[in-house]
């Protein structure tokens, strides 16, 4: 760092004339701005007077051996520092910000102060408290360190003020630095993190974006449509052709139904006939070889009943068969074999006298 002399040059020996003596210009370097020169004359260090324009004549000018260009701006100079931590692999650099100007540019040129950097390097080096205060941390705990080493530095700068020769510094303020390697760990949790809440964020969203258009198309098949029609989803004449559509396959579908109960009717119906004619040959069959009298008028009313539609619901009336059985409620078949004769025979011959 070329603070606060910004450059040094020797200069010949300027020969003796006839005429005035004068150092040529171009044998001393440029003055940048903010700089003074300071010329060493037979062991002093001399200021060339400031504001007043360079004269090559000038006594300090023309006797010199060597000047020396120097910054008398105020800069703002960053010196680090590294202390220990808990752990041998790694450290904490401290950065101490210090504000310096100079106050006696002749003081500065004599002590050859190039990079003011380096004694107030050796000045924070002396603070033995720095380094016994972090060694007792971990790298992660950059934060607890950068407190402890603020409260050091206030009051060690309060106690010891940093001092450079012909120069005026006074302190600003440090900070702890963190790792580069901490700082990569870090990133890339807080990257992690932030790529987890977008997720998060982008399923919510979905979430709700659903929700609400289960809640639009629960309202039925036309706010759908015209919810499409509005965001220019769906087409009109598209509507109008799928509703045709749909009531034509309505209508296919009834013509359909009507057909297939006309079919099961009839065949329900010729079912109901095969099973009456099935009825009455059996019972035909059953008369022919029974010995007993049979109630022909009851018969045929049994017959006519179970070939009656049923009611909905109702099962059909149960017709049993066989010599012994019986053919309607309370009602029996009655003839020979000592039962009692039906009412509307003659049960014996006094009944012919009536």
């Amino acid at each position: 760092m070329n603070y606060p002399i910004v450059a040094e040059q020797t200069l010949e020996t300027v020969q003796p004339r006839w005429w005035s003596r004068r150092r040529e210009c171009v044998d001393v370097p440029a003055l940048p701005p903010g700089a003074v020169y300071v010329f060493r004359v037979g062991g002093q260090y001399r200021e060339y007077p400031e504001g007043v324009s360079f004269d090559p004549s000038h006594p300090d000018v023309v006797e010199a051996a060597s000047v020396s260009l120097v910054d008398t701006r105020t800069r703002l100079v960053e010196v680090e520092r590294t202390v220990p931590s808990v752990s041998e692999a790694d450290v904490f650099t401290i950065r101490a910000s210090f504000t310096c100007q100079v106050t006696d540019a002749a003081v500065v040129a004599r002590q050859g102060i190039d990079d003011v950097t380096i004694p107030l390097r050796s000045y924070l080096a002396r603070d033995g408290e720095l380094s016994r205060g972090s060694a007792a941390h971990r790298i992660e705990e950059v934060n607890a360190v950068r407190d402890q080493v603020n409260l050091r530095m206030t009051a060690y700068t309060t106690i010891v003020a940093p001092r450079v020769a012909g120069m005026s510094v006074e302190y600003v303020g440090i900070e702890v630095l963190t790792p580069d390697d901490l700082r990569a760990w870090e990133q890339k949790l807080r990257d992690e993190r932030r790529g987890q809440e977008l997720l998060r964020g982008q399923h919510e969203f979905e979430s709700q974006a659903v929700q609400q258009l289960a809640e639009l198309l629960a309202q039925g098949g036309v706010y759908a449509d015209a919810l499409g029609v509005t965001r220019n989803r769906i087409d009109v004449a598209a509507i109008a052709e799928r509703a045709h559509r749909l009531d034509e396959l309505d209508k296919t579908r009834r013509h359909q139904a009507g057909a297939e109960e006309k079919s099961h009717a009839r065949e329900r119906e010729a079912e109901d006939r095969k099973m009456r004619a099935h009825l009455i040959d059996t019972l035909l069959k059953q008369m022919g070889t029974s010995q007993e009298y049979v109630d022909f008028q009851q018969l045929f009313q049994q017959v006519s009943e179970y070939g009656a539609a049923p009611a909905k619901g109702s099962p059909a009336p149960a017709v049993e068969s066989g010599p012994h059985r019986e053919h309607g409620p309370a009602r029996k078949l009655t003839g020979r074999g000592g039962r009692e004769p039906h009412p509307s025979f003659i049960k014996d011959e006094d009944d012919l006298l009536d």
